[in-house]
């Protein structure tokens, strides 16, 4: 008796347990907790970068009449970006690349309004929700930083189309030819974490701006000094903390990428401020605390292709070259033409991001790809396709504007300040 009991309550066992297997196998997940932390941790700390790091960096450089309006530029970009990324800027920038039979330059809608999110979904080895986010702030802060090269003249409306038209026609267009399998990634272009998607597209964009707009009234010969030092280096601060979720961050992991990552951003800053330093000291006799914070943001820009492919030594001859080289470009170059980048957009985030993109070809650490004039003539092309898409993209942005509400404001408003002529309301009472 006890030796047919045997098999039928193996049998018994048996069909229990395989609805249960069934069900362990459909809940499997992908999802991990260490590097769902982490990715939760850095998109804050790139949420910190635009508010409040940017809007207290840019917010000190321009006179006491216009802090608010600088603040509120950002702020506001900040919310319209959010609903701009889940209503089709998630979608158009990730869809389907050359590899699925999709675009080399855009993305699609077949994501919009999320619609196809659900609250399982993945993204490697984190929830989709939580890249969708990481994702945000980054065309959070792009547009943002193109708000330093118009400072103090521009229309509040003029700021919301152009950023808005210019996020959608550049931005997006951009990030799927570098991350979403476009034409970039086709190439084998390296673009860690958006020297092209982010710095060359906004430092190109704030340039054709600031151009197509014209010089702040006086420029430069009545131009007064920053309202509030103290405001710009606790900004840049702020942006060097966050900076590490942006780079970091980018590893879209807590592995060893991240680390790699984080440790070449520290070095290559640190490199740029001494540079940037060291050169000031040279060429006006004085070291100054706007001139360490810009040369941070320098060297922050430029690691940024690089930061997960970058060897120690690269990462410091990366921020070495960018502190120089953007000290000139925010000085030399700009007077040379004499175009009025307020706040030096494309001196530091589009030559910094230039330099910064052709050197992640020349120093690759090991098992991260293979360094050499190809791969610089690759990251070269790359470099060349967002400098004249974003310069197309922006002369159509800002045209809608102009035709429409009109780019800046008059003498008068002007010379009262943006908080009170566009806001009213005062800084400082």
């Amino acid at each position: 008796m006890n030796k047919l009991l045997k098999p039928l309550w193996a049998l018994l066992l048996l069909a229990l347990s395989a609805p249960l297997a069934v069900a362990q196998e459909a809940g499997a997940s992908n999802i991990d907790s260490g590097d769902t932390a982490w990715m939760l941790t850095a998109t804050v700390l790139v949420l910190l970068m635009t508010i409040p790091g940017l809007s207290l960096f840019y917010g000190g450089l321009v006179k006491s009449k216009n802090i608010l309006s600088v603040l509120m530029q950002c702020f506001f970009i900040t919310a319209v970006m959010s609903i701009l990324w889940v209503l089709f800027g998630y979608s158009f920038a990730t869809g389907k690349g050359v590899a699925d039979g999709g675009s080399a330059f855009f993305g699609d809608f077949t994501n919009t309004f999320l619609n196809t999110l659900k609250p399982d979904s993945e993204s490697g080895t984190i929830p989709e929700s939580v890249f969708i986010t990481f994702q945000m702030t980054f065309i959070i802060i792009t547009p943002a930083l193109i708000v330093g090269a118009f400072a103090e003249r521009m229309k509040f409306s003029a700021v919301l189309i152009f950023t808005t038209l210019w996020a959608i026609l550049s931005y997006c267009p951009i990030w799927h030819m570098a991350w979403g399998g476009g034409l970039f990634a086709e190439w084998g272009a390296i673009d860690f974490a958006g020297g092209t998607v982010v710095h060359i597209n906004a430092g190109v964009a704030g340039l054709v701006a600031c151009i197509m707009l014209g010089k702040r009234k006086g420029y430069p010969n009545t131009l007064s000094p920053p309202s509030s030092v103290p405001f710009t280096v606790i900004g840049a601060a702020l942006l060097w903390v966050g900076w590490f979720g942006f780079n970091a961050g980018s590893a879209v992991s807590a592995g060893a990428d991240a680390g790699y990552a984080m440790l070449t951003t520290q070095i290559a800053t640190a490199a740029a401020v001494i540079a940037w330093v060291a050169i000031e000291t040279l060429s006006t006799g004085k070291p100054t605390a706007v001139g360490a914070a810009t040369g941070a943001v320098a060297g922050l820009v430029a690691i940024t292709p690089a930061s997960g492919s970058s060897t120690v030594v690269g990462a410091i001859v990366i921020g070495l070259a960018s502190g120089v080289i953007c000290y000139f470009g925010a000085t030399k170059l700009k007077q040379a033409f004499g175009y009025d980048d307020s706040l030096d957009v494309f001196g530091v985030h589009g030559i910094g991001g230039i330099v910064g993109a052709l050197l992640t070809g020349v120093f690759i650490r090991e098992g991260a790809g293979e360094a050499g004039l190809a791969q610089v003539l690759i990251q070269a092309k790359s470099i060349l396709v967002t400098i004249v898409w974003s310069t197309i993209a922006s002369v159509i942005a800002l045209s809608v504007a102009k035709y429409t509400v009109g780019l800046r404001v008059d003498e008068e408003n002007e010379e009262t300040g943006l908080d009170q002529s566009s806001h009213g309301e005062s800084a400082y009472n």
